[in-house]
């Protein structure tokens, strides 16, 4: 897949990409100048399923950093977020655990934590008492998406991952506690799959794992990433790593994940072109240890 390299735009050239593109669908640098980036970015938004457009939102938003603390704080928040969420999803047109998706991760977290600073009470707490300071959120987005991008950093890095696992836990289990649907219930899916592979001295429980990953379907059975994130942690086993060593139940696997390649795209569209994209990898990988 076609790569860019991974950095936060600087204003001014953020500003000179946005104005290109603008040049690009028609509109005068008058219209240009009239034109909310925010606005912009949400319209990219919606194709971010092609790598361009993608880009596209992530420079039209970034374009509103420099000012943002002129804007409402429900505006902040959503921007922040915004791009948050994109920055990890920049990461789906990667090969994986490459440089750019720690890059990418890196920023994702810094805007996800700049989102949740905009609650005073979380930005007194966070450096002495995080626990409590994660109590204090009350933005289940912001909480999402700085855990998955937190998370995504940790995956390439055994070390760090003991030491801060802990933290992106708490992050998804207040997510959930605020809005457990947010998102075809990401928060249950990443949280019963790191409870799952995580060795039980660090914390990881299979069976309430398991239970996550049973909720995240029940609830939002369209969003196919659910039903192969089931398959991929339920239907192998793990080791002490994080890595597939064996396979838990092969027809279970094979099922769940054929069904997702028969079903429609409908209304997730980037997040289930890549759940069909890794359920071929997953039974590509199921035939390798199965006769």
């Amino acid at each position: 897949m076609p790569k860019t390299t991974l950095r936060v735009i600087e204003p001014v050239a953020a500003l000179l990409v946005l104005l290109t593109i603008l040049a690009l669908a028609g509109l005068s640098p008058a219209g240009a100048q009239e034109a909310d980036p925010i606005e912009l970015g949400n319209a990219a938004f919606e194709g971010r399923f092609e790598l361009e457009t993608m880009i596209e939102a992530i420079v039209a938003y970034e374009a509103t950093v420099a000012t943002l603390d002129s804007r409402p704080i429900e505006t902040q928040a959503f921007v922040l977020n915004r791009l948050a969420q994109l920055y990890y999803e920049r990461t789906t047109f990667t090969t994986g655990n490459t440089e750019e998706d720690r890059d990418a991760f890196e920023i994702g977290r810094a805007y996800g934590l700049r989102s949740l600073r905009l609650n005073g009470e979380f930005a007194a707490l966070e450096e002495d008492r995080f626990d409590d300071a994660v109590a204090a959120a009350t933005d289940p987005v912001a909480l999402l998406w700085t855990a998955d991008n937190w998370g995504g950093l940790l995956n390439s890095d055994p070390i760090l991952g003991m030491l801060q696992l802990g933290r992106v836990r708490m992050l998804y289990e207040r997510s959930l506690a605020l809005d457990e649907a947010y998102w075809g219930a990401s928060a249950h899916n990443a949280l019963g799959a790191m409870l799952v592979v995580t060795p039980a001295f660090l914390g990881g429980d299979e069976e309430a794992g398991l239970q996550h990953l049973e909720r995240a379907v029940e609830i939002a059975p369209s969003y196919l990433l659910n039903r192969v994130v089931r398959a991929q942690y339920w239907g192998f086993t793990y080791d002490l790593f994080g890595a597939i060593d064996g396979v838990r139940d092969a027809a279970f696997v094979e099922a769940e994940l054929a069904s997702v390649l028969d079903a429609p795209i409908g209304d997730w569209p980037l997040w289930n072109r890549e759940a069909k994209r890794e359920a071929e990898t997953l039974l590509a990988e199921l035939g390798e240890r199965t006769p």
